[in-house]
């Protein structure tokens, strides 16, 4: 028979007082754990690697009266290296990242579709035409667009309304498909 590969196999614990101290405070010092993380498998496994620690050290724990505190900043250290030591993988920010995979427009067909385009509105009434440049050209508001044409917020929604319709049954404009 070949003799154990860890030398502690044949005797697991050679401090019966840390098996009693487990026994007795386990369920608090799982609460504590579990305060500390949001996964209830997190915290088995924080209260795990704490109880390691103190261990290790129990033997030179001088004031057994104080396990308590000595395990929960075990907890707390633990737990305060695990985040520091996390790998950040996302990072917030105002814009989306471009993904690699989206080819790359052709400037030629988006200068073709903006001159379409602009052909297109050329060809609206010469009101909608107005009420089309004013909205979506300068950017201006509806009440903008009334006030400078002296017209009704309504009489610009409806004719930017008429008029949009239009541009989509334009046939330039229709997308190929």
């Amino acid at each position: 028979m070949t003799p154990p590969v860890c030398t502690l196999a044949s005797n697991p614990t050679p401090y019966p007082s840390f098996s009693a101290y487990v026994r007795t405070r386990g369920t608090v010092l799982m609460r504590t754990a579990r305060s500390l993380t949001a996964n209830p498998c997190d915290a088995e496994d924080l209260l795990q690697t704490a109880l390691t620690k103190t261990y290790v050290a129990w033997d030179r724990i001088e004031d057994h009266r104080a396990l308590d505190g000595y395990v929960r900043r075990t907890l707390v250290n633990t737990r305060t290296s695990q985040w520091r030591k996390r790998k950040v993988d996302e990072f917030v920010c105002d814009e989306l990242p471009e993904t690699e995979g989206t080819p790359s427009s052709d400037p030629a067909e988006a200068q073709a579709l903006r001159d379409a385009m602009w052909r297109a509105v050329t060809r609206l009434p010469d009101r909608q035409r107005a009420m089309v440049v004013l909205r979506y050209y300068e950017d201006l508001s509806e009440v903008q667009t009334a006030e400078l044409l002296g017209v009704s917020v309504g009489t610009v929604k409806s004719a930017v309304s008429r008029a949009l319709g239009k541009l989509r049954e334009d046939p330039e404009l229709t997308p190929v498909r």
